[in-house]
């Protein structure tokens, strides 16, 4: 028996309405008891056969904030029921972001209700839908429309409204980084400076998921990049694989402070943005070496130390400081408006123009490691759970 979807409800009258409700309550209750388990059907809508047990769902939970590798802990859930406007979504990969770790740390600008499931980003399949979901069908692939979901479990049940289709012929890693980093690196790209093809654009952590990101959009832009980055034991190799994404220049934060960093602008142009996700001494220097009337966006604060910026350029450069948030701009835009941002970064996807940040699959059950290794300094591997 299937569920009938709401345009044909609505012409069949207020009867259909109510025998779909009766189904689903009916469904549900019995999908919670056991007697039944979701069963992915031709055509779209949710179906349901006979089984022993329900779904169990393995999932990366967290009841305090604290230190990841303390409080989060690998739990057995059971699978919600589908309701008319839900998807039954089984995850397939689900990366560990700074963004991540400093939700369950407690110390970020959005904080789910606990216990929660940890994660903000990933890619999932379409296993089953309600009767009421119009744009979704089994087999297609998903992403968070917002971070908090909770991405880090085997599979879950989520509103329609709370998912974004993409396409299922990316690469998984590709799909599981796309919704975070690339839309945060284009977004500040574009919406700060008017920049044209040749201009040259200047940031640190280059070689974040948003540095890398940065990176490759600039280039498919026409833009030029100088990209910093700490020094480290592998600094050559960093340099060259970052130049293999597109980067004109990759120097080394004590190597910017030098006076012959003024070379690098003999043959680029100074930059009219800067784009800051360090902060202190690191992001005064980006502003030191901007073109008057630039602006520095920031992002982040991986020094967890202030900005700070000389009253000589704030006076006689006329520099703009401003900051960006994905989730703000997200509450500010609708949710058209971030689809489209996602099929501007697949079409860059399919050109072979943006990849994903080098990334280490680590399975879920091996969360642990993946949380020590994410947190580990001088990392330039993202970590990703696989389900």
């Amino acid at each position: 028996m299937t569920c009938p979807r709401a345009p044909s409800a609505v012409r069949a009258g207020r009867s259909m309405w109510v025998r779909c409700a009766l189904w689903g309550a009916r469904a549900r209750s019995q999908l919670q008891s056991g007697v039944l388990a979701p069963r992915r059907r031709h055509g779209g809508a949710a179906s349901y056969s006979a089984s022993a047990q329900a779904s169990r769902v393995r999932a990366l939970i967290y009841g305090s904030h604290g230190e990841p590798a303390k409080v989060v802990e690998l739990k057995n859930l059971e699978l919600a029921a589908v309701g008319g406007s839900d998807v039954h979504v089984r995850m397939l990969a689900a990366p560990i972001n700074p963004s991540d770790i400093n939700m369950i740390q407690g110390n970020y600008g959005l904080l789910p209700k606990l216990p929660a499931v940890g994660g903000n980003e990933g890619v999932g399949q379409v296993e089953a839908v309600g009767c009421r979901v119009t744009r979704l069908k089994p087999g297609d692939w998903v992403i968070p429309a917002n971070a908090g979901l909770g991405t880090w479990q085997t599979e879950a049940v989520f509103s329609e409204k709370a998912l974004i289709q993409v396409p299922n012929d990316i690469p998984l890693q590709s799909a599981a980084t796309l919704s975070v980093n690339p839309c945060t690196a284009y977004r500040m790209l574009v919406d700060f400076e008017q920049l044209k093809p040749g201009d040259s654009v200047i940031q640190n952590a280059s070689n974040s998921g948003v540095g890398q990101a940065v990176i490759q959009i600039a280039a498919a832009l026409g833009l030029r990049t100088i990209n910093v980055v700490r020094d480290r034991p592998d600094i050559q190799k960093l340099m060259d694989r970052l130049k293999d994404l597109g980067a004109e220049h990759v120097i080394t934060e004590e190597e910017l402070r030098k006076p012959e960093a003024k070379n690098l602008f003999k043959n680029t142009p100074q930059p009219r943005l800067a784009l800051n996700c360090v902060g202190g001494k690191s992001s005064t220097e980006l502003l030191r070496h901007l073109a008057p009337g630039g602006t520095m966006v920031t992002y982040g604060g991986m020094a967890k130390q202030p900005v700070t910026a000389p009253v000589s350029l704030l006076i006689f450069k006329d520099l703009k400081l401003r900051g960006f948030w994905l989730s703000q701009w997200k509450k500010d835009h609708s949710p058209d408006e971030f689809q489209g941002l996602i099929l501007t970064l697949c079409d860059l996807i399919h050109r072979g123009q943006l990849t994903a940040p080098a990334c280490s699959e680590v399975p879920l059950q091996d969360y642990q490691r993946a949380l020590e290794a994410s947190m580990e300094p001088f990392v330039s591997s993202k970590q990703i759970l696989t389900m």
